[in-house]
């Protein structure tokens, strides 16, 4: 078509503006010439705020954490080929956590697919599974009406706005991709949605009225009840809190929750049988959010279930979360509103049974005092010292864990007081981590602490640039050189470092100064602890401190304390 390049614009200016009207207003872009249509109209709307990176794998990554704090749908173009798949690892990732990323994906108009054109790749079915909803446009054309497009993009966004997760829209740009024509060329064909591109409206509504929320039984103060707390926000948590206060039942507090309680180090004091048997008094347990870390509790969790305990788990997403296959009642349903209503239920009502788990929490603190004794042996830093510190850290920050050992660490060891934490713990990889924090902090705008592991950084180098220029930030980097935690697992001792820990030799302080970040290797907990608040402080952009551990330091301390645990 001779003005197909004015058309290709048209088709994209009218997806970008509807996009800006179901509420993204982020747009993450990467370079590329086929994707130009997007990039141009996103560029030239008002509504959106752009984002670039050279790398789109890290792309999807910084959008993911755009997504985690604003709780909004976030937008990524990239061109045609490989840049499309390389947005896989971050879309998994989205689809498992429910952020609400919308994958614009430029494509070669379908002649030149499949007979050797350059840049040319399959892109249909790409993301296969793990996006909620995928349409794959046809090349722009006049045939189809803009009305056409307008319900095609509504309905992808409305699955979207009910079922959460990635969705993806591909778009197959013909030559030519630039042109200087006006697009009043196309005033008829554009005529056909005046009354939408006067309003400010969707083309298309839909209206979602889930059924009032019902308390639970009313024979709730006659449980002896539990309440975990897995992925949730810090709202969500400190109701949670206060409902498990209202009713005096335990309270076991994931670290991505960012709150904690008087039965904190659950995932260690459940190895003694003691603590576990009387934990087992519970005949109702309550399971706000998912993703819990704790392989101990999840074991517990499962024998208590299929001894007659009931199992009640809430969350907003209708997916199945039940990974040991129990009988589960599942209420779909906002969090914070589900806990005011049962509160509300509850009144001003004590359990019958309230303090009946008060006697295990007295393990919390035994357990403090044994691994403070450990950290006394030593001034230098350790993995396991950084995560009982994790409690003294300065109260105006946000957290993020990486994955792999040291959050496991932290299940283990730390109290985190009332901070907003952030994870990738839906797929639980290493990649990514590092344009996840930086996403993070561009829409949170607070300072931030992130830890991170040596390969987990080894993977995301590339990210580094992402990170804030402005915003207080300390990336912490617990080098241990390669994968620490394959010491935790019954790997055969003569294949574990090479095929399994890979060491690597490297340390980060010419990376950092590559990329313009400053850089401490602290050698005691208390020069480490003084850089950190002295960054968050008065400090400006990102800061890396590297904290080098002997690579078996962690497993055999902690082999240590769990010895004692049993023990009783």
């Amino acid at each position: 078509m001779k003005h197909q390049a004015v058309l290709n614009r048209i088709w994209c200016k009218v997806i970008l503006e509807e996009l800006a009207r179901f509420g993204v207003k982020h747009v993450c872009i990467a370079p590329g010439s086929r994707s130009t249509p997007l990039t141009l109209e996103a560029e030239g709307n008002k509504k959106l705020e752009l984002h670039t990176h050279f790398d789109e794998r890290g792309l999807g990554y910084f959008a993911l954490g755009l997504a985690k704090a604003s709780k909004q749908p976030v937008a990524i173009i990239v061109t045609s080929g490989t840049a499309v798949a390389n947005l896989l690892p971050s879309i998994a990732e989205a689809n498992l956590t429910g952020e609400k990323l919308v994958a614009l994906t430029a494509d070669r108009p379908v002649e030149l697919v499949g007979c050797g054109a350059n840049q040319a790749i399959n892109q249909v079915g790409i993301f296969a599974q793990h996006v909620t909803e995928a349409v794959y446009l046809p090349s722009p054309n006049t045939e189809h009406s803009l009305n056409w497009l307008l319900t095609t993009l509504d309905d992808v966004m409305f699955k979207q706005t009910l079922n959460d997760g990635p969705v993806h829209i591909n778009c197959p740009f013909p030559e030519p991709l630039y042109s200087q024509s006006s697009q009043g060329l196309f005033d008829q064909y554009q005529s056909q949605i005046q009354s939408w591109t006067d309003s400010s409206q969707t083309y298309c509504q839909r209206v979602y009225q889930p059924s009032m929320y019902v308390p639970l039984d009313s024979n709730i103060l006659e449980r002896k009840g539990l309440i975990v707390l897995g992925r949730v926000t810090l709202q969500e948590a400190q109701q949670a809190k206060q409902f498990a206060e209202q009713l005096g039942w335990p309270l076991l507090a994931d670290p991505q929750s960012g709150v904690s309680s008087d039965w904190a180090h659950y995932d260690l004091w459940l190895q003694n049988r003691k603590s576990g048997q009387s934990l087992s008094q519970c005949d109702l347990v309550i399971q706000l959010g998912a993703q819990i870390i704790s392989k101990r509790f999840n074991a517990w969790l499962e024998r208590q279930v299929s001894d007659g305990c009931d199992y009640v788990y809430v969350s907003p997403k209708a997916t199945r979360n039940n990974q040991s296959h129990l009988p589960q009642l599942h209420y779909v349903a906002d969090i914070y509103e589900w806990l005011l209503v049962q509160s509300n239920a509850v009144g001003p009502h004590k359990s019958t049974y309230a303090n009946w788990a008060d006697s295990v929490n007295a393990n919390a603190v035994a357990i403090e005092e044994l691994v403070a004794s450990k950290i006394a042996e030593s001034a230098a830093p350790s993995e396991i010292a950084l995560a009982c510190l994790l409690e003294n850290l300065p109260n105006n920050i946000q957290l993020f864990l990486g994955n792999s050992l040291f959050v496991r660490l932290v299940d283990m060891f730390s109290k985190i007081d009332e901070k907003e934490v952030y994870t990738n713990r839906g797929a639980s990889g290493i990649d990514g981590n590092v344009a996840t924090i930086a996403g993070t902090q561009s829409v949170t705008q607070k300072p931030m602490v992130a830890f991170i592991g040596d390969t987990t950084l080894l993977y995301d180098l590339n990210s580094l640039p992402l990170l804030s220029e402005r915003l207080p930030l300390v990336l912490v980097v617990l080098n241990n050189d390669g994968g620490a935690i394959f010491n935790l697992l019954p790997v055969p001792e003569d294949k574990k470092r090479r095929l399994y820990q890979m060491p690597h030799g490297f340390e980060f302080e010419q990376s950092a100064k590559q990329f313009g970040l400053s850089y401490n290797k602290p050698k005691t907990l208390s020069e480490y602890q003084a850089s950190l608040r002295n960054h968050i402080d008065h400090g400006v952009g990102a800061m890396m401190i590297e904290i080098s551990v002997p690579p078996n330091e962690s497993s055999t301390q902690l082999s240590q304390i769990v010895e004692v645990i049993h023990a009783g």
